[in-house]
C-alpha cells in the first residue's frame, strides 16, 4: 500500500490495551442508550458503539432511529465523560455525524464493499481528522478491504484501524460470519502500523460463542474488541442473539488473557529460535514433497493427452477428498483442513494439467 508507513498507528495508545468499545448494535430510545453507557462506562469503557443507521439486508425490518440519536449521544456523553462511535454508509451520514460531534466512525461490511460509496465517504472526510475504523467486507476479498483504506488515507485521515467482522459463507458454519483469520492477519502484514479490532458480535452471531473468538484475536495481537451490549438481549430490535449484558461483558473482561507480544528471556528466545529451524527444516522438505507430487501430477496429465482422456476424473477426486482426511484424522490432523489443503492442491493439478492439454492444441495447428 502506497504511503502505509504514514498510517498513524499510534493513535489507538491513548486507549487501554487492549482498547474496547462496547454498547447497543442499535440505538432504540434515550433510555436505553443512556442505561448501556451507564454500565459500560462504569466498567471503564471510554468508547460506546451506538448504531443510528442499520443497513439491514430486508426493508421491514428496524434500520435505526436516524438523527435524532445524536441529541441522547450528547447527553450520554455529558454524563458519563465516554466518546462514541458510530457506522456511517453515506456521505450525509459523514457530515450529520462531524456535525454533531462523534468522535470516531466506522465503515459496515456492505459499505467496504462498494468502492463508489467509500469513496464518497472519503470526499466527504476530506479536511478533518477523526478516527475511521474500516470493516472487512462482506465477502473475502483482502483487495477490497486494502482498498477501502486506502480511499479513507488518501483523503487525509492518518487515524485509521480495521474491524474484523468475518465473512459471509454459503458453508454450513458455527459461525455467523466466517472468521477466516488468515485474511486480517495478511491484512497487517501488508499495513503493518495499521490497528486491527475483532468484532466477536458479528462473527458468532451467538453471544456464548464471544469469549472463545475475543481471545482467539487476543491471541494473535490484535489491538481491541468491539462487543456489543445491550440492557436487555433478547428484546434488542437488532441481532438480538449476539448481544450481551454489561453483567455478560464484565464477566468476559475478567476472564480473558492478556499476553505479551513477545518475551526478552533469553532462553525463551533460544527455545523458540531452535524449533522455528526446526519448521523450517520440515517446510522445506514439504514443498519438495510437493513439488515431487507435481511432477507426478504432469506425467498423468501427459498420459491423459496422448490417449485422448478428459483432465477430471470425478471417481478419482472423490477417492482422494474421503480417504485423505481419514488418513489425517489418524495422524491427529484435522479433516477440515486436509479437506481444504487438498481442495487447493486439486485446483492447482486441474490447472497444470490443462496447461499440458493446450501446449498440446496449439503446436497442432
Amino acid at each position: 500500500m502506497p504511503g502505509a508507513e504514514k498510517i498513524n498507528g499510534e493513535w489507538i495508545k491513548r486507549y487501554k490495551n487492549p482498547w474496547l468499545i462496547a454498547g447497543p448494535c442499535s440505538v432504540e430510545s434515550e433510555e436505553q442508550l443512556l442505561d448501556i453507557t451507564e454500565k459500560v462506562a462504569a466498567q471503564g469503557v471510554k468508547v460506546i458503539r451506538a448504531g443510528i443507521w442499520k443497513p439491514r439486508t430486508r426493508p421491514n425490518s428496524f434500520e435505526g432511529v436516524g438523527a435524532k440519536a445524536f441529541d441522547w449521544i450528547k447527553s450520554a456523553r455529558s454524563q458519563f465523560q465516554v466518546q462514541f462511535a458510530t457506522e456511517v454508509a453515506s456521505a450525509q451520514h459523514v457530515e450529520q455525524a462531524l456535525k454533531n460531534d462523534i468522535d470516531i466512525l466506522w465503515l459496515g461490511a456492505r459499505t467496504t464493499v462498494n468502492p463508489f460509496t467509500v469513496q464518497e465517504i472519503a470526499d466527504a472526510l476530506q479536511g478533518t481528522d477523526i478516527p475511521v475504523l474500516v470493516k472487512n467486507p462482506v465477502n473475502p476479498d483482502l483487495a477490497l478491504w486494502i482498498g477501502a483504506i486506502e480511499r479513507i488515507y488518501n483523503a487525509g485521515i492518518s487515524k485509521i484501524g480495521a474491524i474484523h467482522r468475518g465473512f459471509s459463507s454459503f458453508r454450513k458454519s458455527q459461525f455467523r460470519n466466517e472468521p477466516v483469520w488468515q485474511i486480517p492477519l495478511e491484512l497487517k502484514r501488508n499495513i503493518p502500523e495499521i490497528p486491527l479490532i475483532c468484532d466477536p458480535s458479528h462473527i458468532s452471531g451467538n453471544r456464548d460463542m464471544i469469549f472463545d473468538i475475543s481471545q482467539k484475536a487476543l491471541d494473535m495481537g490484535y489491538n481491541g474488541l468491539m462487543i456489543e451490549v445491550h440492557p436487555d438481549p433478547d428484546k434488542a430490535l437488532s441481532d438480538a442473539q449476539q448481544q450481551i449484558t454489561s453483567d455478560q461483558l464484565s464477566e468476559i473482561r475478567k476472564n480473558l488473557k492478556i499476553r505479551k507480544a513477545t518475551s526478552n528471556n533469553v532462553l525463551f528466545k533460544n527455545k523458540l529460535e531452535e524449533l522455528r529451524d526446526k519448521i523450517d527444516s520440515i517446510d522445506h522438505d514439504l514443498l519438495e514433497t510437493l513439488s515431487n507430487r507435481m511432477k507426478v501430477i504432469g506425467l498423468i496429465g501427459e498420459y491423459k493427452r496422448d490417449n485422448n482422456v478428459t483432465i477430471f476424473q470425478l471417481e478419482r477426486w472423490n477417492e482422494i477428498i474421503k480417504s485423505r482426511p481419514d488418513w489425517a484424522e489418524a495422524l491427529g490432523l484435522g479433516r477440515e483442513f486436509i479437506e481444504d489443503l487438498y481442495k487447493l492442491i486439486h485446483t492447482e493439478s486441474i490447472k497444470n494439467q490443462t496447461n499440458i492439454l493446450n501446449q498440446h492444441t496449439s503446436k497442432s495447428k
